[in-house]
This record gives structure tokens, sequence and C-alpha cells, in this order.
């Protein structure tokens, strides 16, 4: 979701999504515990470290499904400490 948000056009919209079917992600459905994680984590932190709803939603997946959450932007998910967050640099 975040990626296709990011798109500037359908083009890219189209190449996105071949990229995450070629390399065979698996895309989580959100539950109703993740959508009640994701809220606390907005109410604590969007003021505070400018967490959106997108970030929020993400974290909250990662942790319901016990997955590392990998990211360039450790500066949102910085505050969430059941997070298992492995910063990403190219």
């Amino acid at each position: 979701m975040e990626l296709l948000q990011n798109a500037a056009h359908k083009r890219q919209q189209s190449i996105i999504k071949s990229y995450v079917h070629e390399m065979e992600f698996t895309i989580l459905p959100v539950s109703e515990n993740i959508g009640h994680r994701a809220s606390i984590y907005i109410e604590e932190y969007s003021l505070s470290y400018g967490i959106s709803a997108a970030d929020a939603l993400i974290a909250a997946t990662a942790i319901e499904n016990n997955n590392a959450l990998v990211s360039g932007n450790a500066k949102h998910y910085k505050p969430i400490h059941e997070l298992h967050f492995k910063q990403f640099k190219p």
C-alpha cells in the first residue's frame, strides 16, 4: 500500500505490483488486532515522532505477525519498543 501510494503514475504502480509478485512477497491482511495496535501507536507517537497511519499499520503488522521490520526510516519506528527493527542502509 505504501509503495503504491508513492508511485507517480499508473506505469510505476504496474512496475511495483509486478515486482512484488515476482519477488513472491507475502501480503498480510490488516486484522482487527493490527488496526487496534496501529491506532494506539498513532495516539502515542504521531505528535512526538511524526508516525503516520501507514507507518503505524506497518509496525503493527510486523509485531502481530512476529516479523522484523526493515526500513530506512528509523525515526518513526524508534519509540515502538516491542518492534524488532532493522535499519536499511542502501
